[in-house]
């Protein structure tokens, strides 16, 4: 199953401003973050940097977290690397 980052950030931002009763404008001025990324990122065209992501949720008075909702990493099977001695491989 692909998951779409992007979608989920963008729905919780939504959620989370409307939830604060602004407008895209408000939360632009708010965070120092241009109307358009706004717009962009409750769209799911793009995401946030740390930087914006904090800017946002203290604009909105909400956590970093409520903005990452629903949105999960899985760490997958990791081969671990080690040390050899290359004198016993015939170095």
């Amino acid at each position: 199953m692909n998951f779409d980052i992007a979608a989920r950030f963008g729905d919780n931002l939504i959620k989370a401003r409307k939830e604060a009763d602004i407008s895209q404008d408000e939360l632009s001025a708010r965070a120092s973050v241009h109307r358009t990324e706004i717009s962009q990122l409750e769209r799911g065209l793009r995401i946030p940097r740390i930087d914006t992501l904090i800017k946002l949720a203290a604009s909105l008075e909400a956590s970093p977290e409520e903005l990452l909702t629903g949105i999960v990493w899985e760490s997958g099977n990791v081969r671990l690397g080690r040390f050899t001695d290359t004198h016993r491989h015939g170095s």
